[in-house]
C-alpha cells in the first residue's frame, strides 16, 4: 500500500489533486480504525497467552501497550492511550468506531469522544456516542473541536453529578511539564485548576499592563514571561531557604574552549549550541555563581561516553549519575520518557552485572513492562553500549546511548561536564 501512494500525485490536475488530498485524508482516518481493531485483538489474544501460562490476574496485560508503542514508532504512554481507545471504541462506541473505519472522523476526534465519555455509565456513553457520531453525515462536517464540544455538552446534559466528580478527580493530575522547542527554547506547561490558572494568568497580566503603562519596551508576552520567570527563581525575601539550583551541561571540551562551533547537551532539555553555552558559562563567572566541572570520557570511535571521574564531590552514586548522563532519555526505542529507574539489562537474578555495560536509564512504564511475561533484554557485544529487547512476540528492538562528536584528543575524548548552580 505504502508502495502504490509513491506515485498517487502524477499526472493530476488542481480539482484531481484536492480530491486526492481529501481521499488520502479518509484513507488516514480509516487506517486508524484498521489499526484499532488490530490493537485490540492483540489485546485480546496477549492477556489470553499470559492467562494460560499463569501470570497474575492483577498483571495480565502488563507490556501490551508497549509493544504496541513499539510497533507505531511512538511513546508507551501515547500507545497505553490508543489501547485505551482501541477498546473502547469496540465495546462502548460503537458509532465512533464505524465513523473512524469508513474515514469520516479524525482518531484525534474520537480520542476526544472516548474522554469526554469515560466518566459516564455505559447507557449514558453509548447514548452520546449515537448523539455525535450516529450520522456520518453530520460527523464529517464538524471539526475536532467541535465534536469535542458536543460530546462534553451532551454528557453534561445526561449525566452533571458525574462530570462534577470528574472534574475532582482531575484536580489530581496537575503537573508541570517541559518540552524543547525551536530555536533553543524550551516550553514550560502547567496543568492546574481553573481558579488557579486562572489566577495566575491575572496576576501575569496585571503585571505586563503596569510595565507597560510605565514605558516598558518589551511585549505583553515577553512580560508575562519574565514575571514568571523571575518569580519562581528569585522569590526575593521571605521565601523558603533558597536550595541551589543545579543544570547538568555536557559540552566536549573543543566546544567549551571555542575551537569548534559544535553543541552540548542540557539536563532536561537536549542538544544547544555551543556558543550560548560559552555564554552562560561566562555570565556565571562573571556573576562569582559556583561552577563544578568533572571529566566525562568518550570512546574514540564511537563518541560514546564510557566513564567519568569522581573529583565532583557534589553526588553520590557515580555510576548512577553517569548512566542518567549517558542515556539522557528513556533508552527504549521511540519512548524518550524522562529517566526514572536505573535498570539492569540482563536480570541481576539471571547472573546480570552492575556495570555500565549492563545498566540503562528507563522511564517507569518501561521498567515495569520489561519485567512482564515474555520479555528479555541483553547487552549486545560490540564498541558501544547496545541493549537488545526482545518482545513476546519476538520482534527485536535495539537501543545505543547517544553519540558525541568531538574532536580527537589522544587515546580517548574529553569532555567537560559543567554543573552550574545558581
Amino acid at each position: 500500500m505504502t508502495g502504490g501512494l509513491s506515485s498517487a500525485e502524477v499526472g493530476l490536475d488542481d480539482r484531481a489533486r484536492i480530491d486526492m488530498l481529501r481521499a488520502l485524508e479518509e484513507l488516514r482516518c480509516a487506517a486508524a480504525g484498521a489499526q484499532a481493531a488490530i490493537a485490540a485483538d492483540f489485546d485480546a489474544s496477549q492477556r489470553e497467552t499470559q492467562r494460560a501460562a499463569g501470570v497474575r490476574r492483577d498483571d495480565l496485560g502488563r507490556g501490551v501497550a508497549s509493544q504496541i508503542g513499539l510497533a507505531r514508532r511512538t511513546s508507551p504512554h501515547r500507545a497505553q492511550q490508543l489501547l485505551g481507545l482501541a477498546k473502547v471504541l469496540r465495546t462502548e462506541l460503537p458509532c465512533t468506531r464505524r465513523a473512524l473505519r469508513a474515514g469520516k472522523m479524525t482518531e484525534k476526534a474520537a480520542m476526544s469522544v472516548a474522554q469526554e465519555t469515560a466518566c459516564l455509565s455505559l447507557e449514558n456513553r453509548m447514548a452520546v456516542d449515537e448523539q455525535v457520531a450516529g450520522d456520518l453525515d453530520a460527523v464529517e462536517s464538524m471539526s475536532e473541536r467541535q465534536i469535542a464540544s458536543a460530546a462534553r455538552a451532551k454528557g453534561i446534559a445526561l449525566d452533571s453529578a458525574a462530570i462534577a466528580e470528574r472534574r475532582r478527580r482531575a484536580e489530581w493530575d496537575r503537573h508541570v511539564s517541559l518540552r524543547p522547542m525551536p530555536d533553543v527554547m524550551a516550553e514550560l506547561r502547567a496543568m492546574l485548576p481553573v481558579k488557579d490558572g486562572v489566577a495566575v494568568w491575572a496576576v501575569l497580566s496585571r503585571e505586563a499592563d503596569r510595565a507597560r503603562s510605565a514605558g516598558d519596551p518589551r511585549s505583553r508576552q515577553q512580560i508575562m514571561a519574565d514575571t514568571l520567570r523571575d518569580r519562581v527563581l528569585h522569590p526575593g525575601p521571605g521565601a523558603a531557604a533558597e536550595v541551589p539550583l543545579m543544570v547538568n551541561v555536557i559540552v566536549p571540551d573543543s566546544v567549551l574552549l571555542g575551537d569548534d562551533d559544535g553543541v552540548g547537551w542540557v539536563q532536561d532539555y537536549g542538544p544547544v549550541p555551543g556558543d550560548l553555552l560559552r555564554q552562560w558559562i561566562a555570565h556565571n563567572a562573571e556573576h562569582d555563581v559556583d561552577q563544578w566541572v568533572r571529566r566525562l570520557y568518550a570512546a574514540p570511535a564511537t563518541g560514546e561516553l564510557v566513564t567519568m571521574d569522581s573529583k565532583a564531590r557534589r553526588f553520590n552514586g557515580k555510576l548512577a549519575e553517569f548512566l542518567r548522563l549517558r542515556d539522557q532519555t528513556c533508552r527504549t526505542k521511540y519512548c524518550d520518557s524522562r529517566i526514572r529507574h536505573l535498570d539492569h539489562a540482563r536480570r541481576k537474578a539471571d547472573g546480570g552485572l552492575t556495570s555500565a555495560v549492563n545498566g540503562q536509564g528507563l522511564c517507569e512504564c518501561c521498567n515495569q513492562a520489561k519485567e512482564a511475561y515474555g520479555w528479555s533484554a541483553r547487552p549486545r557485544p560490540g564498541p558501544r553500549s547496545t541493549i537488545e529487547t526482545v518482545t513476546p512476540t519476538g520482534h527485536r528492538y535495539t537501543s545505543s546511548p547517544p553519540v558525541w562528536s568531538i574532536q580527537e584528543r589522544g587515546l580517548a575524548y574529553a569532555i567537560d561536564s559543567w554543573t552550574l548552580t545558581a
